[in-house]
């Protein structure tokens, strides 16, 4: 796995202009039920982090593509489990995640539309949390704009380490990193503001 994520980060670098969608692609699968636990993304955005501070990578397209995939992958996963309803409790696919699984429900059941935000940062149940919010009914709104929230929060979060490391903050000039996770929050809660108020086709929660 360092192998790879150290040929990805060398690629990332001598490619500029593939970073962002190459990131994106990493988010997405990372964010995604059944795919999430073989994707490293997380560790491939902290040498992200590195590029960006050392100025081999423009800030603005990394968090971009990386908020993207982030949103899409668990958007995904909770339509999935939308679909599915509770019946996904007995697929054979997630025969293998049954513990994750448990988990999941029960850290969404205590923490309902917070689950999502804090689902971002706990490794196994990141995927796993808005196939459960999808499949017992979470609102449409709801779920889209702690979606797209936690996203923005969770990219410049696991971009940081890497940033910090590689001496990010030695004159660091914060505004860049404001305007652009600004204007994306922006634009996302423009873009969603219809689903607020969409509350229907719920499924009713298992008991």
């Amino acid at each position: 796995m360092e192998g790879f994520i150290h040929d990805a980060a060398a690629f990332i670098a001598r490619n500029a202009a593939w970073a962002g969608p190459l990131l994106g692609l990493m988010t997405f699968g990372e964010s995604l039920v059944l795919v999430g636990a073989f994707v490293p993304a997380t560790a491939l955005m902290a040498a992200t982090g590195v590029l960006v501070a050392t100025e081999l990578l423009p800030l603005g397209p990394v968090l971009f593509w990386g908020c993207v995939g982030a949103v899409l992958g668990e958007a995904l996963s909770y339509h999935l489990g939308r679909r599915a309803g509770p019946a996904i409790w007995r697929h054979r696919r997630l025969r293998s995640q049954r513990k994750s699984v448990a988990r999941a429900r029960l850290y969404f059941r205590r923490y309902g539309a917070a689950s999502i935000f804090m689902g971002r940062f706990l490794g196994p149940l990141q995927a796993v949390v808005p196939l459960i919010a999808g499949a017992t009914g979470m609102g449409k709104g709801r779920f889209h704009v702690a979606n797209v929230l936690s996203a923005l929060i969770w990219t410049p979060a696991m971009l940081a380490p890497g940033y910090v490391a590689a001496g990010g903050l030695n004159g660091w000039n914060p505004g860049p990193w404001i305007a652009a996770v600004a204007v994306m929050s922006l634009g996302c809660l423009l873009i969603l503001q219809p689903l607020l108020d969409d509350q229907s086709g719920e499924i009713p929660r298992p008991t």
